[in-house]
């Protein structure tokens, strides 16, 4: 006869913080040609808190490929990221992952 193991505390508690969280949500930046790269980087450090070197790598990823992902997380986290990049007139779409 076999026995099953019972389950650890860990795995339990990783599993009630799983089911609490739900799915992530994605922050999306788009291109547009009325900002200045200095001003995409400069709103992009204010929002996500990037590095200036990473503010121009992601500004280049959206002038190239006309989009990208600055910030997966909660709702909350992603919508006021959204805003923050929004508040220049930047082009932002807030959508859960």
């Amino acid at each position: 006869m076999s026995r099953v193991p019972a389950p650890t505390p860990e795995l339990d508690e990783v599993e009630r913080t799983d089911s609490a969280v739900g799915p992530p949500w994605m922050t999306i930046l788009h291109n547009c040609d009325c900002h200045t790269f200095e001003e995409v980087v400069r709103q992009l450090m204010k929002a996500i808190a990037c590095s200036e070197a990473e503010g121009w790598e992601i500004a280049w990823q959206v002038h190239n490929t006309g989009k990208a992902v600055v910030k997966v997380g909660t709702e909350a986290e992603c919508v006021n990221v959204g805003n923050i990049l929004a508040e220049i007139g930047l082009i932002v779409t807030v959508l859960q992952s």
